[in-house]
């Protein structure tokens, strides 16, 4: 195993809006950015404003990452999930659910935050093993 660290970059997901990667290998473990819901061809939000449309694409998102990097949402340990609005926890929630349902589901942070890039209502990030 190497212990170089190495970008992971897939055009099934969103490509960054900034100076930073989709995803970084280092150590065995896989870092994915945070995921707002960008279509991936047109890189406009999906939603418009609608934070269950936004989650299923922020989810998507991160699950098009995982998968480049040779990874899955069953070996997702660690996540954050920041919302504008704590009002919309319990709708993300339930779609979050959906995706890790596995035995073990990912420690996770939820916060409050005053702004999210591109004006998104949700954005998720992820630490996952990989094999």
């Amino acid at each position: 195993m190497s212990s170089a660290a190495e970008a992971v970059r897939t055009d099934a997901a969103p490509a960054p809006v900034g100076p930073y990667n989709q995803a970084v290998k280092a150590g065995g473990v896989l870092y994915c950015s945070g995921q707002i819901a960008l279509d991936p061809v047109s890189g406009a939000m999906v939603g418009d404003g609608d934070v269950e449309a936004e989650t299923r694409q922020v989810l998507a998102n991160l699950r098009a990452v995982l998968a480049a990097a040779g990874t899955s949402p069953a070996r997702v340990v660690r996540t954050t999930v920041y919302l504008v609005d704590l009002a919309d926890f319990a709708r993300v929630n339930a779609l979050y659910a959906e995706l890790f349902d596995g035995e073990v589901a990912p420690a996770r942070a939820c916060v409050q935050v005053a702004a999210l890039p591109k004006g998104a209502r949700v954005e998720i990030d992820a630490i996952a093993q990989l094999s």
